[in-house]
């Protein structure tokens, strides 16, 4: 008896194994929408741009329009672009890191720290063309606080220099969506710091100060940096907002690479194609230096 219960189990044993097992595409399912995505969206697109950028308008194989990159115009434009970036960039981590630091280290109540979470959630998506439009109806020529400021205290923004419309009116529209990025980014950072790390400088005679400066802010350094460098290309890529805001008027690379795609001052799409080539450079240089950034801060707070 034993032994005929002994052969059946084997026999069942046998045929679980002799089945397919299909456990392994079981678990790749739910990452295939991700990978046909990236091909269709990341990889195909930046395969397309490297081609035509290599080709004139009849399709001939050529240098020129990299050549074209080291022209005047285009080197001012990556050079305005990458300022713009760097401001925002520098201006928008700084803001996010203190917001983000105050809702979590701080002792601000937790209603707070959901309100500032939930609007950072909603407000670094939103940009593009109602971006631009609220900030003309706010801090434009006859914007509601450009009015109020006129009328209540008798100061005009314009007749004292500034413009919605300039270098620093689009770094300042940029900067609505570029710092609740960083609070985003920055507050997981901020939540891993243990309150032993804190207790133990304490107990050691260290001061607040001292423990941020020489405990809390060296580990959270990579983070900065990291986040930094998120919303470095956050801006470097930007082009609704820019156009909308500015109509072109101020010279950025996404902006220029419209113009010579469609047309509207020197139909040269294979220009196009190279400015967009070495956008996608610069952008994975970004990434590149992010994912080791976010890697080593990931190894300091796993501690």
């Amino acid at each position: 008896m034993l032994n005929k219960q002994t052969s059946d189990l084997k026999e069942k044993r046998d045929a679980r194994q002799a089945r397919p097992n299909f456990s392994f595409l079981r678990d790749w399912v739910g990452v295939i929408p991700f990978f046909i995505f990236a091909f269709l969206f990341i990889v195909l697109p930046s395969v397309t741009l490297l081609v035509h950028a290599f080709q004139d308008n009849d399709g001939n194989l050529t240098l020129r329009n990299f050549l074209g990159l080291l022209e005047p115009s285009i080197l001012d434009a990556y050079w305005v672009t990458i300022r713009i970036s760097l401001t925002t960039a520098i201006g928008g981590g700084l803001l996010g890191f203190l917001m983000a630091y105050s809702i979590t280290v701080g002792k601000l109540p937790n209603g707070v720290r959901s309100a500032i979470l939930t609007f950072s959630g909603v407000a670094s998506n939103f940009a593009g063309v109602p971006l631009a439009f609220a900030f003309i109806a706010t801090l434009g020529r006859t914007g509601l606080v450009t009015v109020l400021l006129k009328n209540l205290f008798g100061l005009n923004l314009y007749e004292q220099g500034f413009s919605l419309y300039s270098f620093w009116g689009l770094s300042l529209t940029y900067l609505f969506f570029q710092f609740p990025l960083m609070i985003l980014v920055i507050t997981p950072a901020l939540d891993g710091l243990k309150k032993e790390w804190q207790e133990a400088a304490q107990n050691l005679g260290a001061s607040h100060s001292l423990y941020l400066r020489r405990v809390a802010l060296p580990i959270l350094m990579p983070s900065i940096l990291g986040g930094m460098i998120l919303l470095f290309g956050n801006s470097f890529g930007a082009y609704a907002t820019a156009y909308s805001l500015t109509g072109g008027f101020i010279n950025l690379v996404t902006i220029v690479i419209g113009s010579q795609i469609k047309g509207d001052i020197l139909y040269n799409p294979g220009l196009g194609y190279a400015l967009a080539v070495g956008m996608v450079v610069v952008m994975s240089l970004m990434m590149a230096v992010y994912y080791l950034l976010r890697r080593r801060s990931e190894r300091w707070l796993r501690q």
